[in-house]
């Protein structure tokens, strides 16, 4: 384990350059003292290392220095050939790379792993598009790409529900979410950043420009705050409801959250299975629409004007469909 720890650390420092002994201990859920002492090994082994003190400071190898060991273990294998499935590689147009690289790959394993790469392919397919929903491909997704693998500013025209607007991006990275792609990017000379949707960019154009990344910026972790962050203003407003068990067995099909409630009463609706949730929607008139889906296996119970939407829905609905149609 320890071996394989010291290992991890010149590989890392070897791929990423200057990282703090912080950083390297989160990224192997071990501590900072740790660390320090692994580094100390190291250096007494003869690696060539060095650490600076500070703000910027961390420990880094001395520049053309790379470790000779590339042996991989079966686990570690199988988990570049999973990464080498077909999908996002081949929208990014390195699909004819990536199975190139996969047949490099697989050539290199031992005799006895090879056929077990093969059942990877066979036996193991993604599709991270949903259901009922088409494939978001967009226009300028390599372009963007070659933007932020390069460092590259971007020209953007982009739609947002406030209308139509000129950007200047530094692109930071590249997110692919239930098969709609995103970019997480910060205006130039601007702190901070924001989420784009490629699908609403109407424009891109690349500058010849590049920018400086920030310091520490890491994606997964800027991904998920953005995310968290943008479902808690999406979804802001509450619905207390009774649900059917029909209902409920519907909501958890859609992977819709609710909290289900203690049970107020007694009445004939509780005798009968149905429970009092809170659920969460953008907006009366979105939340009203997606409740009505249900039918009558759900009844909003507030807030009135959420009740009172849905109610007028109903009405326009039964008005509509009362007549057969000629």
């Amino acid at each position: 384990m320890k071996a394989s720890r010291l290992l991890s650390i010149l590989m890392l420092l070897q791929a990423r350059g200057r990282m703090t002994a912080s950083s390297l201990a989160q990224a192997l859920e071990v501590s900072p003292r740790t660390i320090l002492r692994d580094i100390d090994q190291l250096s007494a082994a003869g690696v060539p290392l060095w650490g600076e003190r500070g703000h910027q400071g961390g420990f880094q190898l001395q520049p053309g220095w790379s470790t000779q060991l590339t042996g991989m273990t079966e686990s570690e294998a199988h988990a570049l050939l999973l990464a080498g499935l077909p999908g996002p590689a081949t929208e990014l147009g390195l699909g004819a790379a990536a199975a190139s690289a996969r047949l490099k790959l697989v050539a290199s394993l031992p005799a006895a792993w090879r056929e077990q790469a093969d059942r990877v392919g066979e036996r193991l397919h993604i599709d991270p598009v949903d259901w009922y929903r088409a494939r978001d491909t967009p226009r300028f997704l390599r372009e963007v790409a070659d933007a932020v693998w390069r460092g590259r500013r971007l020209s953007v025209r982009y739609e947002s529900w406030r209308g139509t607007s000129l950007h200047e991006l530094e692109p930071l990275g590249l997110v692919l979410k239930a098969g709609a792609w995103y970019l997480l990017a910060r205006k130039a000379n601007q702190e901070g950043w924001r989420t784009y949707r490629l699908a609403s960019m109407h424009s891109v154009t690349t500058g010849g420009r590049s920018f400086k990344r920030p310091r520490g910026f890491d994606l997964a972790s800027a991904w998920e705050t953005s995310a968290r962050r943008f479902e808690a203003e999406l979804r802001a407003m509450e619905v207390r409801a009774l649900v059917s068990p029909r209902g409920l067995t519907w909501l958890g099909n859609a992977r819709i959250q609710v909290v289900v409630l203690p049970l107020a009463h007694g009445g004939s609706k509780a005798r009968r299975g149905w429970r009092e949730v809170l659920l969460s929607v953008e907006s009366i008139e979105h939340g009203a629409r997606q409740l009505l889906s249900y039918g009558a296996e759900i009844e909003v119970l507030a807030p009135p004007a959420m009740r009172a939407e849905v109610h007028r829905l109903a009405g326009l609905l039964m008005v509509a469909h009362q007549k057969p149609v000629a």
